[in-house]
C-alpha cells in the first residue's frame, strides 16, 4: 500500500484558484507581442512599489542580479567589505565577491536565524562600506538596531528579501528600511513567477536611476552603453503573472501564518524539537525547526519513509563552503545549526489534518 505523500511546497492549489486570471494574462502578453520590457513590466513595478511603499522598483531577471545590481548602485567593489550573515544561501555571498568585494560574515542569533546585530561592531574596519541582512525564512531582521550601527558608521544597507516578500517590521516592509531592497521571485517563493525573476527596490533617485542603467547593458539610452552592466529584463511574461498574484499577497501570507502556528502548538510538548516563534511580521517561506538530541539527517530520512518531504536550508554555512573554506574564522552559531535545522511543509493551503500528520510522524522520528 503506497503512502500518501506530503510534499515541501504544493502550488497546485494557488494555480487553480488563479487559473482562469492567468491564462488571460498570458494571452494578453501573447498577442501584444512584446515580450521583453512590455507594458505588463512597467505596470508591475509601479503597482509593486505602491505596495511595498518605496518610490523606485525595478525589476530583474533573479534575485541574485537584484542583489548584484543592488551592490553596483550602491557603488560597492573591489577593496570594499560588506557584512553578512553566514546562514543563507550562497547567492548573498555570492554577490558581494562578484561585484570584487569582501563577504565578511558575522554570526547569527539562535532564535531568529538571522544576523546578530551585537556582533556586527567587531567586524566593522576602514574597508567596510555596507551591511547585508538576510531575513531568513521570511522573519525579519533586527533592522532598528542593524539601521543604527550602520547610520552611526556611515554604512549603506542592502536588504536580502529573497525570502521576505511581504514581510513587516515596525510597520514597514522588508526591503523598504535600507538603502536597497533586493527580492527573488523564485517558482517556490511566496511570491513566486514561472519562471526567474527578480526586483530592486529604492526611495533613491540616483540608485534607481543606475539599477535600471546596469540591467540593460548600461545604458540610459539604446546603443548609447556608458557602462559595463547586464542583460537583466525581466520577462514580460513573468511580469503578467506576478501581476496576477500581487493582489493575493497578503492573503497567502496569512495562510503562511495559521500553519506556523498550528505547528508551533503542537510541537510544543517535543523537548527535541525548538520552533520558530511566530509574530506578526514574519511570512514563513519556510517553517525551520531545530532538532536537539536527535540525529537531525535521520529523522529527516525517517519522515521520508513516512511520506513527508522536507528540506535542509542550510546544511553548510556560506563561509563553511569549499570557495572560502579556510578564509574565515568560526561562527559557533551558524556551524551548529546547520547540523540541526529541518523545514516541514508549508503552503497556505496546507489543511490542518496533514500538519497533524506531519507532527504526529515528527514525534515518532525524533525518538527512534
Amino acid at each position: 500500500m503506497s503512502v500518501l505523500k506530503i510534499p515541501i511546497l504544493d502550488l497546485s492549489p494557488q494555480y487553480q484558484s488563479l487559473k482562469t486570471e492567468i491564462y488571460s494574462a498570458i494571452d494578453r502578453v501573447l498577442e501584444s507581442g512584446q515580450f521583453i520590457m512590455g507594458p505588463d513590466v512597467k505596470q508591475f513595478e509601479q503597482e509593486v512599489a505602491a505596495y511595498l511603499g518605496v518610490k523606485h522598483a525595478i525589476a530583474v531577471n533573479s534575485g541574485t542580479d537584484a542583489l548584484v545590481i543592488g551592490l553596483r548602485s550602491l557603488g560597492i567593489g573591489a577593496g570594499d567589505e560588506v557584512i553578512t550573515t553566514p546562514f543563507s544561501f550562497f547567492a548573498t555571498a555570492e554577490s558581494i565577491s562578484s561585484v570584487g568585494a569582501t563577504p565578511i560574515f558575522v554570526d547569527i542569533d539562535p532564535q531568529t536565524f538571522n544576523i546578530d546585530p551585537a556582533n556586527i561592531k567587531d567586524k566593522i574596519t576602514l574597508r567596510t562600506r555596507a551591511i547585508m541582512p538576510v531575513h531568513l525564512y521570511g522573519n525579519p531582521a533586527a533592522m532598528t538596531q542593524i539601521m543604527e550601527i550602520a547610520q552611526e558608521n556611515g554604512l549603506k544597507i542592502i536588504e536580502d528579501c529573497a525570502q521576505s516578500f511581504g514581510a513587516r517590521y515596525n510597520g514597514k516592509m522588508t526591503g523598504s528600511i535600507g538603502d536597497v531592497g533586493a527580492y527573488s521571485f523564485f517558482p517556490s517563493k511566496n511570491l513566486g513567477a514561472y519562471g526567474d525573476g527578480g526586483l530592486i527596490a529604492t526611495n533613491d533617485d540616483a540608485i534607481a536611476n543606475l539599477s535600471r542603467m546596469l540591467r540593460v547593458h548600461g545604458a540610459k539610452k539604446k546603443y548609447h552603453n556608458e557602462i559595463i552592466g547586464y542583460n537583466s529584463r525581466l520577462d514580460t511574461l513573468q511580469a503578467a503573472i506576478l501581476r496576477v498574484k500581487l493582489p493575493h499577497i497578503d492573503q497567502w501570507n496569512a495562510g503562511r501564518r495559521r500553519v506556523a502556528s498550528l505547528y508551533t502548538q503542537l510541537l510544543a510538548d517535543i523537548p527535541e524539537v525548538i520552533a520558530p516563534e511566530v509574530n506578526a511580521g514574519h511570512v514563513f517561506h519556510q517553517y525551520t525547526i531545530r532538532i536537539i538530541k536527535s540525529d537531525r539527517d535521520k529523522v529527516a530520512s525517517n519522515l521520508a519513509s513516512k511520506g513527508i518531504s522536507t528540506m535542509i536550508y542550510y546544511p553548510i554555512p556560506q563561509d563553511r563552503l569549499p570557495i572560502y573554506a579556510g578564509k574565515y574564522p568560526s561562527n559557533k552559531v551558524s556551524d551548529e545549526l546547520g547540523t540541526q535545522v529541518l523545514s516541514l511543509p508549508i503552503w497556505p493551503e496546507l489543511d490542518d489534518e496533514n500538519i497533524k500528520r506531519v507532527v504526529s510522524s515528527l514525534k515518532v522520528c525524533v525518538v527512534q
